[in-house]
């Protein structure tokens, strides 16, 4: 019997979606301070006593939040056009600016990108490790055999341009800009693509042959 033909499997599936999207929800709305197994079971509903019977407590819910959270990582990447990158640097190009557009396009991962450094408890760790893992296998896939330049040191270098795509995306939700630039209408977040992909391109580029 199929798990969509036993109405037990399709019960649990259904709570264990419901508990999921509350959690979401209270974290969103209270941050990690507000955020338990009563709330969370308030929110959803439910008695709390299914959250241990399905998720094993607090810490397992956490990391089903971030396996799904992962997964919609992988899709926010994953969406547009597929792009057959012929060099590594267009393949880093792609890649942060997918990156840009994802995280401009998800409040709740914003929320827990500041709270990466501004919370450094248990909880707050396992999110932001399932969303780390996530970056490296969509990386790793998309990538393919492709290799940086010698000389380059790709993982230090992705490292800056990511943190520095996400913090201008928190400055934007924060302050409206970052350090005298607007970061508010669809000029001024071209403006900001523009400048990544220059710096990806000038950083990325293959050493001329020898004369």
């Amino acid at each position: 019997m199929s798990d969509d033909a036993n109405p037990r499997l399709r019960d649990r599936a259904r709570t264990e979606a419901t508990i999921l999207a509350a959690a979401r929800d209270v974290l969103a709305q209270t941050g990690f301070q507000g955020f338990g197994v009563n709330a969370v079971a308030r929110q959803a509903g439910c008695d709390k006593q299914l959250i241990y019977r399905y998720f094993g407590g607090l810490e397992g819910l956490v990391d089903a939040m971030g396996a799904e959270l992962a997964l919609r990582l992988e899709a926010s990447l994953d969406a547009g056009p597929a792009v057959a990158a012929p060099t590594y640097a267009a393949f880093a190009e792609h890649l942060l600016l997918r990156f840009l557009d994802s995280f401009r396009d998800d409040v709740l991962v914003q929320r827990i990108a500041a709270w990466e450094i501004s919370d450094a408890s248990p909880l707050v760790a396992r999110l932001s490790r399932a969303r780390g893992a996530a970056m490296l296998q969509w990386m790793a896939r998309a990538r393919g055999d492709l290799v940086a330049p010698a000389g380059v040191d790709a993982p230090a270098l992705n490292a800056v341009l990511i943190a520095a795509a996400q913090q201008l995306v928190l400055a934007s939700s924060a302050m409206g800009g970052f350090s005298g630039v607007a970061l508010q209408s669809g000029q001024d977040w071209d403006r900001i693509r523009a400048a990544f992909v220059r710096l990806v391109r000038s950083s990325y580029a293959e050493p001329a042959p020898d004369a």
